[in-house]
């Protein structure tokens, strides 16, 4: 009798440590999910954020939410090999706005007995100030929309610093929507032109970039693998590169991403890598 209790008890206890484990889970996807749409106000949906072209702030950014950034890269041209490097701080000064600086600097390196000075010089490129409005998040939907506009002021090289400082400017106004796909399965699309104005010659320069990603989050973590297709149009001219990349927590809100760029029209460039610092001060 004792015997078939203690079956009893055990079969009993199984079922429970299999039912838990079912409930377990079924709720790990969802887990970061909810830390990011259920315990505040107003609503927000989890996004994957592409890596290499970066939104301003998160879909739906609420007040209080800020990030450093460090990214440094590496282009293999044909003449020459290219450096980048940028810092950046994003904020979100009020709920569904997200603004930005961004200083970006490129440094170049001949190969091949390319001669130095057939190259372009070191420089900072520009100052970049950008404003996002998230205008459209529906969580049962999982779905958000935003406008935006990057202000690009262009400065003259190293070796032509200060004559003159600014050379130009770049209006790049974007419009992005996002959608999650269940639990784990994203996609963006970024799109708008650069309009580019040469201060010396006051001629204008218009590209349009569209820009889609998609990606895989992990359950339960902001760790994801996915790709970005950068793609631009230049008076009938198009070029893109893909860009296969991961991003890893490797503390509560310190996060890398790295990077790979192949490609696929493109002339003078060949092969590039990227990787970026994600730093996200903690805030109330």
């Amino acid at each position: 009798m004792n015997i078939k209790k203690l079956m009893v008890l055990s079969i009993l206890l199984v079922s429970s440590f299999y039912s838990i484990a079912q409930i377990t889970n079924a709720e790990k996807d969802s887990i970061y999910i909810q830390q990011i749409e259920d315990q505040k106000e107003p609503d927000k949906v989890l996004h994957a954020e592409p890596l290499y072209i970066d939104l301003i702030r998160d879909l739906g950014a609420r007040k209080g939410e800020k990030e450093w950034n460090i990214g440094l890269g590496l282009t293999d041209n044909l003449k020459f090999d290219s450096y980048e490097a940028l810092i950046e701080y994003e904020w979100a000064p009020v709920d569904r706005i997200g603004l930005e600086v961004e200083l970006p600097f490129t440094f170049h390196s001949p190969v091949n007995g390319t001669v130095k000075d057939s190259i372009p010089s070191h420089q900072l490129n520009s100052i970049k100030v950008a404003a996002q409005w998230s205008f459209f998040v529906n969580e049962p939907m999982a779905t958000s929309m935003a406008f935006g506009y990057i202000n690009e002021f262009e400065l003259s090289d190293f070796g032509n610093f200060g004559n003159p400082f600014i050379k130009g400017n770049v209006y790049n106004p974007f419009f992005v929507i996002a959608k999650r796909w269940g639990n784990n399965f994203h996609s963006l699309i970024y799109t708008g032109p650069m309009i580019e104005q040469d201060f010396r010659t006051n001629k204008f320069h218009t590209t349009y970039d569209i820009n889609t990603s998609f990606h895989y989050m992990i359950s339960g973590t902001r760790n994801f693998i996915g790709i970005e297709f950068n793609k631009t149009s230049d008076k009938g001219d198009f070029d893109m590169t893909m860009r296969p990349q991961m991003r890893l927590g490797i503390a509560d809100n310190l996060l890398i991403g790295i990077m790979a760029g192949i490609p696929v029209s493109r002339e003078n460039e060949r092969f590039s890598s990227f990787i970026r610092l994600i730093w996200e001060p903690k805030h109330k």
